[in-house]
């Protein structure tokens, strides 16, 4: 097993809980790896059990503080479970939010990040699993924070995933260029199913928007749940943080789950 540090979180993520989950290696294939995708090869840890083939395929959208340890330790979770995950780094061409000295620096390196490009990277990084013992018939997409956000608009992109799991990702804000659009104005167009995870006492992400966002998703017809934890703050999950809510957090995880067992293990 790989020893982890606290170096091997994001630098701007502050003190590193000494409660942090550490998923070990042993019986996992787990790799940096390079994903073709037509615009520079992309930066993306892979973990997969280390015997077989046909995997159901998880795709994991990262944090605003990027391609750190606690994603990829949510990768080792659920290779461990059976799955190829594949984390991309979708930032690998505006810069490295895990390096970045503060949370100023990683809006500046988000906001140059355009969706559009984001979403034809997950696409590649679908391709890469596939050659790679990869089942995509059986694939489904999971983000935290920022990446939250972009499993909302990838399951609007990719029809044929068979499941998406946003967590705490934000559902409206300012447009841009590169942000056009957010998870509100396009949930009415997405097909597949979703379950999201929020926490109440998020202030980034208003209440109210989550009930527009579950009346869009009505409308729909989508098979799409959110569960709001009352008294969770953003980051719940994220155990490397002061943020962490156990019982939310636990939670929520046998949700997903749960979730993925009725959506993508079938065959």
């Amino acid at each position: 097993m790989t020893e982890r540090s606290t170096s091997d979180y994001a630098r701007a993520a502050g003190a590193i809980s000494s409660q942090r989950i550490a998923t070990p290696e042993k019986g996992l294939e787990v790799k940096e790896v390079r994903i073709p995708t037509g615009r520079g090869d992309m930066p993306a840890y892979f973990a997969k059990p280390a015997t077989g083939t046909g995997f159901p395929v998880i795709l994991i959208a990262q944090e605003i503080f990027g391609l750190h340890e606690h994603i990829r330790d949510i990768a080792r979770r659920f290779a461990a479970l059976g799955y190829l995950a594949v984390a991309p780094d979708y930032f690998f061409r505006v810069g490295d939010p895990s390096a970045a000295p503060d949370i100023a620096a990683i809006r500046r390196i988000i906001l140059a990040a355009p969706d559009s490009g984001v979403m034809t990277d997950f696409d590649s990084a679908l391709d890469f699993a596939a050659a790679s013992a990869g089942d995509v018939s059986r694939s489904a997409i999971t983000g935290f924070c920022w990446g939250g956000r972009m499993a909302w608009l990838y399951a609007r992109h990719n029809p044929r995933l068979r499941a998406a799991i946003p967590w705490y990702g934000r559902l409206g804000g300012d447009k841009t260029a590169n942000q056009p659009l957010w998870p509100l104005d396009i949930a009415q167009e997405i097909e597949i199913p979703v379950l999201g995870l929020y926490g109440g006492a998020d202030p980034s992400i208003p209440l109210d928007q989550i009930d527009e966002m579950r009346a869009k998703l009505g409308e729909a017809a989508v098979p799409a749940e959110i569960v709001v934890y009352a008294d969770a703050p953003h980051a719940f999950f994220a155990d490397y943080r002061e943020s962490y809510r156990p019982e939310a957090a636990q939670d929520a995880w046998r949700r997903t789950l749960e979730f993925l067992r009725e959506r993508v293990l079938q065959e």
